[in-house]
């Protein structure tokens, strides 16, 4: 009774103070001025002009060269600069609130092959994470359930709703499979042992290949007996009007990969992870399979790699052609969310041009995801989903955020964690900084 109390209290403290308010739809119109505009495909308008209206961008131009009327509020950027809102891929916020309380928990479902189960339904927009990625510029998200063989379906959501369906982008717009490991590590975590071949492995990939087989059998058929959820579920993914994710690590791995997806003619494949995918980068663009790098902010994968590895492998797959995303797929990866600016950052720092490295986390996912016409760049006719930072957003000392819109609605970027700054700083009579 006693540990039940203290989770009740727990859940209790979480949910006391709600969420932010979501913002209301646009009404007025916003200028935004002489701001360096970083569209996201690559360019730069040094001195810009954006301006906002009925929730899209009806102009962004040079103001230098371009010069039109102010028109609503007069937003003076000067010295600052404005980015696209940056896109979370592979991530599980909103699925998770307290990873200790049971109850709220619902990454993932039961059974190894869940291609019908939708993270949607379950996504928590009123999670206390959600609120703590915005003031970073993380404003979309692609949500994405966990476990078994095949997760289920994950869906594109903004980070300023009332719940599910008004958050909602493009729901159910990719099935995610986890491939099974070719090699596995003896011991335990404490005490590892030698790495060694799974000796499961030729089964597994047999299994899923079978699953994937009769669930093509089963939508090829004009009456099947029954209904069977699960094989009806791949029918998109089969088609092509839905994403093949693959999450797999190590060459050999991605190599049988390769081999299923030609084999299975799997339409719209997409590799997450990708760990070593730099030695089959070749094939990697001759299949035109886009890849969502691992977590940057992590640990060489193998012993005898380079300590930098994580820090310089996006860099590595663009530079021989590949389409590269970032994700951020691992311990505490749901408050690590926020963090996507500056895994960009430090890929930048390894050698990638920083607005190739912007590009990683707003037009290339907006691409993947299928929503690069409304979303991913600063670009006339698009979505007013951006932000205006003080200084360099991918770097932790420029990523100081004043205003951020999605679909031109003005939301808080206020959270809990600014309230206790607040609290704190005023405690101790301290000049509360912007």
């Amino acid at each position: 009774m006693k540990n039940l109390f203290y989770t009740i209290c727990a859940l209790f403290a979480m949910t006391a103070t709600a969420q932010q308010t979501p913002a209301p739809a646009q009404t007025g119109i916003y200028t935004i001025m002489n701001a360096t505009a970083h569209i996201g495909n690559g360019e730069v308008i040094d001195n810009s002009i954006i301006v906002l209206e009925n929730g899209t961008i009806t102009a962004i131009a040079d103001a230098t060269v371009v010069k039109m009327d102010i028109k609503g509020e007069r937003i003076d950027a000067s010295g600052m600069h404005v980015y696209p809102g940056l896109i979370a891929m592979n991530a599980t916020i909103g699925l998770v609130e307290i990873d200790a309380v049971n109850a709220s928990s619902d990454v993932r479902e039961m059974g190894t092959y869940n291609p019908h189960i939708r993270s949607i339904i379950a996504y928590n927009a009123e999670s206390k994470v959600i609120e703590s990625m915005r003031p970073n510029g993380v404003l979309i998200a692609q949500i994405v359930p966990r476990g078994g063989r095949i997760s289920g379906k994950s869906s594109v959501v903004q980070l300023d709703a009332w719940n599910w369906e008004d958050a909602s982008i493009r729901t159910d717009e990719g099935v995610h499979v986890n491939w099974p490991s070719s090699f596995r590590r003896t011991g335990t975590w404490y005490e590892p042992g030698p790495i060694e071949p799974s000796k499961d492995y030729e089964k597994q990939v047999t299994e899923l290949t079978d699953f994937l087989n009769n669930a093509k059998a089963y939508n090829a058929t004009t009456k099947p007996v029954g209904l069977n959820l699960k094989y009806a579920a791949l029918q998109p993914a089969i088609n092509g009007t839905e994403n093949f994710y693959i999450h797999v690590d190590g060459e050999k791995a991605i190599r049988d990969v390769l081999k299923f997806i030609k084999a299975n003619g799997i339409k719209k494949p997409v590799i997450v992870g990708g760990r070593e995918g730099d030695k089959v980068a070749t094939e990697l663009v001759a299949m035109n399979i886009p890849v969502l790098a691992g977590r940057v902010h992590g640990l060489p994968s193998r012993e005898d790699e380079d300590f930098d590895m994580p820090y310089k492998f996006p860099k590595l797959l663009a530079d021989k052609g590949v389409m590269v995303g970032l994700e951020n797929s691992g311990d505490m990866e749901r408050h690590q969310t926020r963090n996507f600016p500056f895994y960009a950052g430090t890929v930048a720092g390894y050698g990638m041009d920083m607005e190739q490295a912007l590009k990683m986390i707003t037009l290339t996912p907006a691409q993947i995801l299928g929503i690069d016409k409304e979303y991913g760049s600063l670009e006339q006719g698009k979505s007013a989903t951006l932000f205006i930072s003080k200084g360099n957003a991918l770097d932790m000392r420029g990523n100081q955020i004043t205003r951020a819109f999605i679909d031109g609605r003005d939301i808080s970027l206020n959270s809990h964690q600014t309230e206790l700054y607040e609290r704190y700083m005023n405690k101790f009579g301290a000049e509360i900084k912007r």
